[in-house]
């Protein structure tokens, strides 16, 4: 168990081992923390940001929620503005103190960040990157500011381009040359003077659309890692698309960053799947998939979706407003806590211990991890 335990903090971390020590910790939590998960409906964008709509005549009704398995580490400076620690502080720096939420090039960061998971809903796009936690070990090491930045600047690229409107190919977009992009942006914000070490797996859905007569929506699914995708077809619970997770090795899958030789370009897979209108998309970090199997993920999706709708849970008309995004941010809800469930739970059977068992290691019972999940569903716009 414990060399299973060293494996699952460091063997994923493109430096030296960590030492055994440090990770006999599997099964605490910190009882004064929550544990209700943290929910939202579209991640934060800068309130000055320009509204770009994308030219599909679909889009995502989504949510998303989160648990971490330990607290959330703050940005350290310049990404986040610490409080003062001086009573004369505020008089010069009140400018800065109104809006401490985390920039990059004095922009607001979009997404949110769980543990070292980082998570983004729009109506076009979402995502979910697990950022390699055992960075925190390490001088300067941040794995959820990598996460979190790349997630960050692959939307702003997706919006610069329009989502496919501003390239010379048909109006289709590139999701893997936005990841391209916002790896390199990420690299640089993080060098010098602002060096901070991490890796990151990475897995977005851009929603777009394809003519063929009347148009039909078109999904576009890029990963890199062992963070998944899945579409779910509510009417027979079916798993009509899944990515396959990328590995080096056992718990050391592909990712980017720091001393990493993968590439967005080189390595990162993009599928283009025919979906229809309410179908289920489904972003999710290996907190899930490592402990909840696909069958499982789509029954509590399509399960929780028919109780909410049924009135289980809101006396809301699912046609008001954006209130099937509240769906489907419960959606996302009842599958972080199925698979908590399973994490912490040290006698179940997993995925994860079934792959342990597979490469010869006597593994038993959950994997506990960071938890993530953005959950959609595919609507067509009125009008």
């Amino acid at each position: 168990m414990l060399f299973a335990l060293r494996r699952l903090h460091s063997a994923r971390l493109y430096a030296r081992p960590l030492q055994a020590s440090v990770c006999q910790t599997r099964g605490r939590r910190d009882d004064a923390r929550s544990r209700d998960p943290d929910i939202g409906l579209a991640t934060p964008v800068p309130d000055n940001a320009a509204k770009i709509e994308s030219q599909s005549p679909f889009y995502f009704e989504a949510g998303y929620a989160g648990w971490a398995k330990r607290p959330t580490r703050p940005f350290p400076p310049p990404f986040f503005s610490a409080p003062s620690g001086s009573y004369s502080d505020p008089l010069s720096t009140h400018h800065r103190a109104v809006d401490r939420r985390p920039k990059v090039n004095g922009q607001l960061i979009r997404g949110v960040t769980c543990g070292d998971d980082a998570l983004l809903v729009s109506e076009n796009l979402i995502g979910t990157n697990d950022g390699v936690g055992a960075w925190g070990q390490k001088e300067r090491g941040h794995a959820p500011l990598w996460s979190r930045l790349i997630l960050h600047f692959w939307a702003v690229a997706a919006e610069e381009d329009k989502y496919g409107a501003n390239s010379g190919e048909g109006g289709a977009p590139d999701p893997v040359r936005y990841l391209d992009q916002a790896y390199a942006q990420t690299k640089e914000a993080l060098s010098d003077p602002n060096e901070w070490l991490g890796t990151t797996t990475a897995c977005a859905a851009l929603l777009h659309y394809q003519k063929n007569g009347d148009a039909h929506p078109l999904l576009y699914v890029t990963q890199l890692g062992d963070c998944k995708c899945l579409v779910v077809r509510p009417s027979d619970k079916e798993v009509i698309f899944a990515t396959e997770e990328q590995w080096h090795y056992f718990d050391c899958p592909r990712q980017l960053g720091t001393n990493s030789p993968d590439t967005p370009f080189d390595n990162a897979v993009l599928s283009k799947i025919e979906v229809q209108e309410d179908d289920i998309v489904l972003t999710l970090s290996d907190g899930v998939t490592d402990n909840l199997w696909e069958n499982e993920i789509a029954d509590t999706a399509v399960d929780s979706l028919n109780s909410w709708k049924d009135g289980a849970k809101t006396g809301q008309d699912v046609e008001e407003g954006r209130s099937l995004a509240m769906g489907m941010r419960y959606v996302a809800q009842e599958i972080v806590l199925a698979a908590r469930k399973i994490a912490e739970d040290p006698f179940a059977a997993s995925p994860f211990m079934e792959r342990a068992v597979d490469e010869g290691l006597a593994i038993e019972g959950g994997k506990l991890d960071d938890i993530s999940v953005v959950s959609a569903v595919c609507k067509r716009r009125k009008g």
